[in-house]
């Protein structure tokens, strides 16, 4: 029955040959996309270069009809012509004998073929799983981000590099032939291998299939501090502010010490009269936007203590796409200074 389901998946969701790319809620190829998983239920919000801003998913997260299911389709073929490699610090099947503490809190999928792929980041556990297209029960509760962007092949050695740094569960993969012998950096990274020596961070610059420029930052455990307030702020020259999952211990308040503001996203409102608005308590994703632009990154790290010693990172542009969607979400903040009641920063009404 499963073989039969995958079967009939394929010819519902057929994808052309030698286009392995992320897919758009429409089913076509696209540079990227963003899909914000909305908290509660399972719709969701999605962003590409020509939507115009966020839209109403056009299914449900759950359905491979999708932006996300149509992208992994590939996944689940058997075929040798694709190299994956699947990584989650909280994996769809954990054996209960790793202690994923020591390993990044990073989530991802990487798929590809000998000329192109996709780098999908996001922040939902139990994601994916490598026979067939689920969403997890764990992530239905929460909001959760995935950002997909399509590269030529020449960029996946940087990206085996930054993986080795934020030192990734690697949970299934397959990397074969050719793949072995040009991504050399990505088979050390899903044997489980990382970076040794100084410095215990990376930040490289990479070129998506239609010329759209990334920054990704990534470091590594010994790196010994907050990626935002610690390196990121800094290094894009931006005040931040950060959406991140505000259920764990020792989170780390907003940070004012330095030329640049890290600042504790606190709500977060989707434009229209309809919404929806949501608390981050709500919320599982894990974003940052400079508030005076022109900087938006995607990633897979909380502000906590326990994360200052984990590997991890996030994915920034400049694209004017990405920052006009994120910086309106950003309806509340925690100052710096918790003085008056309830402690929140408003942001201004639109005009």
């Amino acid at each position: 029955m499963a073989a039969l389901s995958l079967l009939l998946l394929g010819a519902l969701l057929w994808v052309p040959a030698g286009t392995l790319t992320c897919y758009g809620d429409s089913g076509q190829p696209v540079d990227w996309f963003v899909v914000y998983k909305l908290p509660a239920n399972n719709g969701y919000k999605y962003l590409d270069a020509d939507s115009g801003g966020w839209r109403d998913g056009t299914v449900t997260i759950d359905n491979p009809k999708g932006a996300v299911g149509r992208s992994l389709l590939p996944l689940y073929k058997n075929t040798s012509q694709i190299a994956f490699l699947l990584y989650n610090d909280q994996p769809p099947n954990p054996n209960g004998t790793q202690d994923s503490s020591s390993r990044g809190h990073t989530k991802g999928v990487l798929l590809l073929d000998k000329e192109e792929g996709f780098w999908l980041i996001h922040s939902v556990p139990g994601f994916p799983p490598h026979d067939a297209y689920l969403w997890p029960p764990q992530a239905h509760r929460y909001g959760q981000t995935l950002l997909c962007v399509s590269f030529p092949f020449d960029q996946f050695s940087k990206i085996g590099t930054q993986l080795s740094y934020t030192f990734p569960d690697v949970f299934c993969h397959r990397l074969e032939g050719v793949f072995l012998e040009k991504l050399p950096g990505l088979a050390e990274v899903a044997k489980g291998h990382h970076v040794l020596n100084r410095p215990w961070n990376s930040s490289v610059t990479l070129t998506s299939k239609a010329g759209a420029t990334f920054q990704s930052f990534a470091k590594f455990g010994k790196f010994g501090d907050d990626l935002y307030s610690g390196w990121l702020a800094e290094a894009l020259g931006s005040n931040l502010q950060v959406q991140f999952w505000q259920h764990s211990p020792g989170i780390l308040p907003s940070n004012c010490s330095g030329p640049q503001k890290v600042l504790d996203v606190t709500q977060i409102a989707f434009p229209g009269p309809a919404g929806p608005t949501f608390r981050t308590m709500e919320d599982h994703s894990k974003w940052c936007v400079a508030p005076e632009g022109p900087w938006a990154c995607v990633g897979d790290m909380n502000r906590n203590h326990g994360e200052e010693h984990r590997g991890g990172g996030t994915l920034c542009t400049q694209l004017p796409a990405l920052w006009k969607a994120f910086q309106p979400l950003v309806k509340a903040w925690q100052p710096c200074e918790r003085r008056a009641a309830p402690g929140l920063q408003k942001a201004p009404q639109s005009t």
